[in-house]
C-alpha cells in the first residue's frame, strides 16, 4: 500500500476543563473520526454529549497500562488506510499523557502524523503564573522514589528557566517541601488548581510559602510553576562550572577543583557540584 493510501494519526488537544473551550476544529474531527484511541472512553464521550455531536466511529482505550500493546493493534489500523484521532482526559496527547509510543511508532513507518492543537495545562498555567516565560523547561511528574526525586531537584537547583511542573494531589505538599528545601524556600513559585474549572485557584508565594498552603490538601488538578535560579546566581554558578572545567583540564580532580572553585567565588560547594553535574549531563 503506497503512503496516500495509508491512514493519517491526527494528535488531537481536548480542553483541560471546559468543553466551550474545544476548537470547531476538533468537534467535526471527533464527530468524523474512524477510530479515536482515548485515554478514558468514558471521557471523550461526555465530551462529544457537551459539544453536541455524535461520535459515529470505533473508540478504543488508549491509557498507560495497555498503551505498549495498542501500539501494534493502531499500526494495523493505520496501514490497513484508516485514521485514528488520539486524545487524552485532558489538555494534548503525549505531554505527560499517552501518545508519545504511538507517534513515534507511525513517524518511524513514515505514516503522516498530523495535530489538531489546543489547551495546554502547561502553557495556560505558564501565561497566568507571571514568571519569565521567554525561557522555560516541562519537568513533567517528579520521580516517585526518594532517591531520584532528590536528585532531579537537585539538578534543578541551577536551572536558570522556569520550570513547569505536574503533581498529584496526593503528592504536591511533599513535592513543594522538597522543592524549597532543594532550590530555596524563598523561590518564587505559583500552584494553579483546577485551571478553567470551576474553582479555579491561582495561588502565588514562595516555595516556602506555598508548602505551607499545601499542607491544607488541596483538591484538583496542579500544576506547579517555578522560578528559575536568579540571573546573577546563574551566571555565578556558569562561572564556577568553567572554571572547574578549567582545573579539570590542568590535571586537577574534579572534587578538589569543585572545592576550590567554591571557596573563591564564595558559593556554596553544594552547588557548584549540583551545577557541574548538571553540565556533564546536558552535554
Amino acid at each position: 500500500m503506497s503512503d496516500s493510501e495509508r491512514g493519517v494519526l491526527t494528535v488531537a488537544a481536548v480542553p483541560i476543563g471546559q468543553p466551550a473551550d474545544a476548537s470547531p476544529r476538533l468537534a467535526s474531527a471527533l464527530a468524523a473520526a474512524q477510530i479515536i484511541a482515548a485515554e478514558d472512553t468514558r471521557r471523550v464521550r461526555r465530551l462529544a454529549d457537551a459539544l453536541g455531536i455524535a461520535l459515529a466511529g470505533r473508540i478504543v482505550s488508549y491509557y498507560e497500562a495497555v498503551e505498549q500493546a495498542r501500539v501494534a493493534e493502531l499500526m494495523g489500523v493505520l496501514d490497513a488506510g484508516h485514521g485514528v484521532l488520539l486524545v487524552t482526559d485532558a489538555g494534548t496527547p503525549a505531554v505527560s499523557d499517552p501518545g508519545y509510543r504511538l507517534v513515534e511508532a507511525a513517524a518511524e513507518a513514515g505514516i503522516t502524523v498530523t495535530v489538531l492543537p489546543g489547551p495546554s495545562a502547561v502553557t495556560a498555567a505558564l501565561a497566568v503564573s507571571g514568571l519569565p516565560s521567554d525561557r522555560f523547561c516541562f519537568e513533567g511528574f517528579p520521580p516517585r522514589r526518594p532517591g531520584p526525586r532528590a536528585r532531579r531537584f537537585a539538578e534543578l537547583r541551577a536551572e536558570p528557566r522556569t520550570m513547569v511542573f505536574f503533581e498529584s494531589r496526593r503528592r504536591v505538599g511533599q513535592t513543594l517541601a522538597e522543592l524549597a528545601a532543594a532550590l530555596g524556600p524563598e523561590r518564587r513559585a505559583v500552584a494553579c488548581r483546577e485551571l478553567t474549572k470551576t474553582h479555579e485557584e491561582v495561588r502565588r508565594g514562595t516555595l516556602g510559602e506555598l508548602a505551607t498552603w499545601a499542607e491544607g490538601g488541596p483538591l484538583g488538578e496542579i500544576t506547579l510553576v517555578v522560578a528559575g535560579v536568579p540571573g546573577q546566581q546563574a551566571a555565578s554558578l556558569d562561572e564556577a562550572v568553567a572554571a572547574v572545567s578549567a582545573k579539570e583540564a590542568a590535571g586537577m580532580p574534579r572534587k578538589l577543583a569543585i572545592a576550590e572553585v567554591a571557596t573563591e567565588s564564595g558559593l556554596r560547594k553544594g552547588d557548584v557540584y549540583n551545577a557541574v553535574v548538571a553540565a556533564r549531563r546536558a552535554q
